[in-house]
């Protein structure tokens, strides 16, 4: 891995680890349990199972961007935004991601790709036109160290088993009931016991995604802040695209939510029970860490 400038983080390194093992765990043992359950099917649930999870590995940071509607932009078309890029990059002595723009006027950022090599990263209108230079540096910092940390290439894998599971679960359910011919009394009971071991896996990968998803956030912030030297540019950005959120029409807001956990900040702002099903941490937790980062660089 190509060590960059951006400030190294062993708390977020130690989570990606632990979340993919226990992702990639149960994933395997979703697999085996569907194998077992759907005993005539099993050759179509284990080609389905590493069909997925190879295009999962290949295509799924290019099918999140096209979800977010990320169009690629050349340096003519967006000096500024490329500019930004550029000055951050070098600075941070990594190398130039891809620069795209998404047409919404959600006020946002994120950032997709397995490496640093196929790397992209996305303002959307809404953002660019609502901040000013040093505000969207810093956003931009924000997105660029996901990069250099690979943790965006781990949430971009691991959101994805959910979705996954529901997959394998509907074509191995269909194998395996047109194999026994549903008619007898297991069909019944597979037509329970599966969905619900489906659920169970999207429910726990979703736990697990959250949680890494709010400490990775917090990561980002410092190592932004730390790069770019101005943590109270950083902390206007996001006071300001969260204050903007509340006038952004419900029907867009309801289109950006699914991809909460790519946004630099969450398309609803409004609090979820106890934090525990949300993307990010909250505004307050974000700004007293900028606030102490503020206080030390002052003292430096």
């Amino acid at each position: 891995m190509r060590e960059t400038r951006f400030t190294p983080d062993r708390g977020l390194t130690t989570r990606m680890v632990t979340t993919m093992f226990f992702i990639g765990l149960l994933y395997v043992v979703f697999v085996g349990a569907l194998i077992v359950l759907l005993r005539g099917a099993w050759p179509v649930v284990l080609l389905l199972a590493g069909g997925v999870f190879v295009a999962q590995f290949w295509f799924s940071d290019r099918i999140a961007a096209y979800g977010m509607g990320a169009r690629e932009v050349t340096a003519q078309e967006e000096p500024e935004l490329h500019g930004a890029v550029d000055r951050l990059c070098a600075l941070a002595d990594m190398p130039k991601p891809r620069v795209a723009v998404a047409d919404s006027d959600v006020p946002n950022a994120f950032a997709t790709g397995r490496n640093s090599k196929n790397a992209l990263v996305c303002a959307t209108t809404g953002l660019l036109r609502r901040l000013e230079p040093e505000e969207l540096e810093g956003v931009l910092a924000h997105e660029l160290s996901h990069v250099a940390h690979r943790d965006v290439a781990v949430m971009t894998i691991a959101s994805f088993l959910g979705v996954m599971a529901g997959i394998i679960t509907r074509v191995g359910l269909w194998g395996g009931l047109r194999r026994a011919g549903g008619r007898d009394a297991n069909t019944a009971l597979l037509m329970v016991v599966i969905p619900l071991v489906s659920a169970v896996v999207y429910v726990i990968s979703f736990l697990l995604t959250r949680l890494l998803s709010r400490y990775r956030e917090l990561s980002a912030d410092r190592a932004a802040a730390l790069l770019t030297g101005r943590p109270s540019a950083l902390a206007s950005a996001l006071t300001k695209v969260t204050g903007e959120m509340a006038r952004i029409p419900t029907r867009d807001l309801r289109q950006a939510e699914p991809f909460n956990a790519f946004w630099f900040a969450p398309a609803f702002s409004k609090e979820t029970l106890s934090g525990l099903l949300s993307s990010h941490p909250t505004l307050e937790q974000r700004l007293d860490q900028l606030a102490g980062i503020s206080v030390r660089l002052g003292q430096g």
